[in-house]
């Protein structure tokens, strides 16, 4: 036998035993109950082009199979130990065939000797793709150190990662979340905080350094979002002051002492104003345009005693009106949702891109979210100013921190849901009528990922392409001149 010939029996042997050794179900007892599995992905609506929903089962279980059915088509998986992890390749082909159709689920497992097919769930496999890239700021939930700090930027549709900026390349300082211009990744824009830092402009690829700050303003820019054109951004100041509660049951409370929002023309180096958005005796924070440019959402409270009165804390959710031919500042002040009269308060307002619905967090006080388990998301029609609550989406703890799809269909968000210390990304469908689906994490290549990671997903944000620069990039731009603003 030639050698080519022994290799070829050697392979076809070791296949024939690998499928011999891998467990199948007999005489499996029938369960009312849903699969213990991690993540949660049952009954959830999935876009056509998302990666592959790895998971494991809780519990002892030694063996596992899984059977998705589409029609005619399926798919089906068998392995040993109690994780499941999809073939690349063979899910997006399954997701072809069953993109705008109903998927059943099956998943049977071994414990003690013993199978029990659990009761089936489905997945609603959406025609609406989501956007193929995410970025977010990983970061461990602390107030004082952090290390290994980095925002990354994930290809949803596999399990393809990079540095988009990394601590260790630059001076080991902080760096604050990156967002894009209409999801659009050749105009973006992160923070690199510290002395030397500034806000760091993509611009198809080529990087600046720009220093957004006058002389009587209260701090350089915080949080920001461009106008349509993208020669505009708003942008907030703020002084953000950490404290801690004498109660056990609370962790961490931040709060501006003082905020503001300007206009900055990115093109002439030049800072807009409004006496409306820089009031001493109210403060204002969140700002973002609406998609057609013609407003400025943002959240404003009036001022009070801090941190005495930080539970009288409520921010109403308000707009003005913008030029952007001209970037005048319109005269008036709309207040779409008062935080006092609902006692509640507002905080991260984002319009989607079709103009359709604006989504905000609300908790009982404060402008920082992420460290109240009360936070919900909220999901209004600028249409006819109903409001809803999303109670399908929210859970008991922190959900915040979210962001549209280029397609307005969906919904990325940080949710602390299953221990109320790290934030993850969850994806969530609005249909065309505005209806909000159950969420789902996005999925990792490992299944135990979540388990094993000890850093929060902040602030994520979804985008149409690849950035085209890297986290050496982001360094050399930390390097340069800053260019200033006045």
């Amino acid at each position: 036998m030639s050698r080519k010939s022994l290799l070829l029996c050697l392979v076809t042997a070791a296949t024939l035993l690998m499928a011999a050794c891998t467990p199948s179900p007999t005489h499996p007892q029938k369960s009312d109950e849903l699969p213990p599995m991690y993540p949660d992905y049952t009954e959830v609506w999935i876009p056509c082009n998302i990666a592959p929903l790895n998971f494991l089962l809780r519990g002892s279980y030694d063996a596992v199979e899984v059977v998705a059915t589409c029609g005619e088509e399926t798919m089906r998986v068998n392995e040993r130990g109690d994780e499941v992890c999809f073939d690349l390749d063979t899910w997006k082909t399954f997701m072809e065939k069953a993109a705008g159709k109903t998927v059943q689920v099956t998943v049977t497992a071994r414990h003690d000797g013993e199978w029990t097919a659990f009761r089936p769930f489905s997945w609603h496999v959406v025609t609406d793709s989501v956007d193929a890239y995410l970025t977010y700021r990983l970061i461990e939930p602390d107030y004082e150190i952090y290390q290994n700090l980095a925002i990354r930027e994930r290809c949803v549709e596999n399990f393809d990662e990079r540095s988009i900026s990394d601590y260790g390349l630059v001076g080991n300082r902080c760096m604050n979340c990156h967002t894009y211009s209409r999801q659009d990744p050749s105009l973006s824009m992160l923070y690199v905080r510290g002395e030397g830092g500034g806000a760091i402009l993509n611009r198809n690829g080529h990087l600046s350094k720009l220093n957004i700050k006058a002389a009587d303003m209260v701090s350089g820019s915080v949080y920001f979002g461009f106008s349509p054109t993208g020669r505009y951004i708003t942008f907030s100041t703020n002084l953000i002051i950490p404290a801690f509660h004498a109660r056990p049951s609370k962790r961490l409370e931040v709060f501006d002492s003082a905020s503001d929002v300007y206009v900055a023309d990115l093109d002439r180096s030049l800072i807009l104003r409004s006496t409306l958005l820089s009031d001493s005796t109210t403060f204002e924070t969140f700002p973002t345009f609406s998609p057609d440019g013609k407003y400025i959402y943002y959240c404003a409270s009036p001022h009070v005693t801090l941190p005495m009165q930080l539970k009288d804390m409520h921010y109403s959710l308000c707009r003005i009106a913008f030029d952007e031919k001209t970037g005048e500042i319109g005269q008036d002040v709309d207040t779409l949702l008062s935080g006092e009269r609902s006692h509640l308060s507002v905080c991260h307002p984002r319009v989607s891109p079709d103009g359709r619905y604006i989504v905000y967090t609300v908790a009982d006080y404060g402008t920082f979210p992420i460290w109240h388990q009360e936070a919900d998301l909220q999901l209004m029609d600028l249409q006819t100013g109903a409001i809803d609550s999303m109670k399908v989406v929210n859970s008991s703890k922190s959900d915040t921190y979210h962001s549209w799809s280029s397609n307005s269909r969906w919904l990325v968000f940080a949710s602390k849901r299953d221990d109320g210390l790290y934030g993850k990304p969850y994806y969530c469908y609005i249909d065309k009528e505005g209806k909000a689906h159950k969420p789902f994490v996005l999925p990792q290549k490992h299944p135990a990922f979540y388990d094993n990671t000890l850093k929060s997903f902040n602030a994520p944000e979804m985008g149409k392409g690849k950035l085209p620069f890297t986290a050496n990039d982001v360094r050399k731009a930390v390097e340069k001149e800053a260019v200033d603003f006045k």
